[in-house]
């Protein structure tokens, strides 16, 4: 693994944020989905063009908290501007299993 310092970590602005909503990105060449999340006042609400379809849907993602880099610059992905970069674990067969906060923190709470 390539080593980075400290300073270089304290640049990626990693949050929590509560998912607001979430649609299918119809554009996408592989399957996606559109989350809007609300990341409080200082960051407020941002959207994301995510492929994380093999375990989540709207009705399993409305109202939870994910964990996100919201210091990225935007990407057009098949039509949709996304603002921030959902992290998850990738397995061997390319499913996503989105990082969670254990439990309910405040939405804008930045990860160290």
């Amino acid at each position: 693994l390539m080593e980075i310092s400290y300073e270089d970590f304290r640049k990626v602005k990693i949050h929590v944020g509560t998912v607001l909503s979430v649609r299918k990105n119809k554009k996408a060449r592989q399957p996606a989905l559109v989350l809007e999340v609300d990341f409080g006042h200082v960051i407020g609400i941002k959207t994301s063009s995510a492929k994380i379809t093999h375990y989540y849907n709207a009705d399993n993602l409305v109202g939870r908290q994910v964990i996100a880099v919201c210091n990225f610059p935007t990407r057009n992905i098949a039509g949709i501007i996304s603002e921030i970069l959902i992290l998850g674990a990738v397995d061997s067969e390319g499913k996503v299993v989105l990082l969670l906060p254990s439990q309910k923190v405040e939405n804008g709470l930045e990860i160290y």
